[in-house]
């Protein structure tokens, strides 16, 4: 066998068309058009892949000045909370800060003791303030929000023991805690997911031109997620337009109709085939196995060869990071990929970075086209008011070329047929302002 394949664009390019993964197979705004009748469709309860899950929060227009909150993060192995304040620019003031590992994370807990851990690093914040406003709480679970903007918990992910909190309301549990602890509870305790705390978050964090313009929110981490802020969501009966509710879309669920053979053969080895299928090309915990499927299939089809072919091969899986290490410094010759290859082996790797531009390009397409849908729904445009697009996620922040892509994507959709004014920004510690601003909100 040769050290390596000859790089060839050309013929690059046509494997990737014949498989079908290659970015050009789809159209932009037949996309946005796609996404809009589904999100249509979810809005009203009807047969749809996305379920426009209502978060019964309404985000302030101004954030109000003075006011004292005490915000929770829940999710992964700690639990955060901070008492914050927003001074009279309506900026966020940490005033007190703790962290604890998330109850259920070194062992099994009853219903009772969860609760407890939470009141426990909740009660000295209450303490400290003259008067809280309410409580924010992201909480990065699958949860059922409720009229009152409480979560009912469907499922932990597999760090946390705690069986019993499972199909509870996460704010009466902290009420109740709070309560057998004799600790004055604030009047609201509003839960809400990750999306929805940075679409909140960008309320405090993205400058607004002159105006404040509607905010969207968008996740684009291990997953891949929409909201935004709808006026009409007929299958709860709800209307208004002075006051929107935010809708979190579950985009990561639209069933797209550009998948190629490859994302089949690789969809039917995930735990969950058929479902996620927008996730599945776009997001981080999904672009690092699947573009290994890819890059399999280039060796057997002869396109990429080097001297540890076979051992690449044999490899059970490829993580994103390990990918995206990769990409940034092919030549370093570090890490799982670095090391496949040999100074004179080139060729194979200018292969393996082509083919992985292709699928983060078609990402970034993806991506690009749900929150330009998004925007749609919204009305506006105003050059001094424009739609704020808050963006929290580590694929869209390090993953090589997707925030370049994404924006230039995004770009031409919001502005090539008609101009639709806005700006977007990642946005820090979305998880806490989001929870801070929520406490606030109508």
């Amino acid at each position: 066998m040769s050290s390596s394949a000859t790089f060839d664009p050309h013929t690059l390019t046509e494997f990737a068309r014949y498989y079908g993964f290659h970015y050009t197979r789809i159209d932009p705004l037949a996309l946005v058009q796609d996404v809009l009748i589904d999100m249509e469709r979810g809005l009203r309860g009807h047969v749809s892949s996305l379920p426009m899950i209502p978060a019964y929060i309404s985000p302030v227009s101004r954030v109000p000045v003075g006011k004292t909150v005490i915000a929770l993060d829940a999710g992964g192995t700690n639990l955060r909370a901070a008492l914050i304040r927003f001074d009279g620019q309506g900026k966020v003031l940490a005033q007190s800060s703790e962290k604890i590992p998330m109850p259920g994370t070194y062992g099994r807990v009853s219903h009772e003791e969860f609760f407890d851990k939470i009141a426990e690093i909740t009660a000295p914040l209450i303490e400290k303030a003259s008067e809280v406003e309410g409580i924010g709480f992201t909480f990065s679970y699958p949860m059922e929000i409720t009229k009152d903007a409480d979560g009912i918990l469907l499922r932990f992910s597999k760090e946390v023991d705690a069986p019993e909190v499972i199909g509870k309301a996460i704010g009466q549990g902290l009420r109740d805690a709070l309560a057998r602890r004799k600790i004055p509870v604030p009047r609201k305790i509003v839960l809400l997911n990750d999306t929805v705390a940075t679409l909140l978050s960008g309320l405090v964090s993205l400058p607004s031109h002159g105006g404040l313009g509607p905010v969207v929110g968008l996740i684009l981490g291990t997953g891949l997620n929409t909201a935004y802020p709808e006026k009409s969501i007929p299958k709860i009966g709800f209307s208004s337009t002075a006051a929107p509710q935010i809708v979190v879309c579950e985009t990561g669920t639209f069933a797209h109709r550009y998948m190629g053979i490859l994302d089949r053969e690789y969809d039917a080895t995930t735990k969950n085939p058929g479902a996620y299928t927008l996730e599945k090309a776009t997001a981080g915990a999904y672009l690092g196995p699947l573009t290994f499927h890819i890059l399999k299939q280039a060796i057997r089809d002869g396109l990429l060869r080097f001297r540890k072919s076979e051992d690449f091969l044999a490899w059970p899986s490829l993580a994103t990071k390990d990918l995206n290490a990769f990409m940034h410094t092919p030549f370093g010759g570090e890490g799982s990929m670095g090391k496949l290859f040999d100074t004179d082996e080139g060729d194979a790797m200018a292969t393996v970075l082509y083919l992985s531009s292709l699928v983060t390009e078609r990402a970034a397409r993806f991506s690009a086209a749900v929150v330009a849908a998004a925007v749609e729904r919204l009305e506006g445009y105003h050059p001094f008011a424009p739609v704020r697009i808050a963006v929290e996620g580590t694929t869209y922040m390090i993953y090589q070329g997707m925030r370049t892509a994404l924006e230039s994507y995004l770009h031409t959709l919001l502005v090539a047929e008609k101009k639709r004014f806005y700006v977007i920004s990642p946005v820090e510690q979305a998880s806490l302002f989001g929870a801070a601003v929520a406490a606030l909100s109508p």
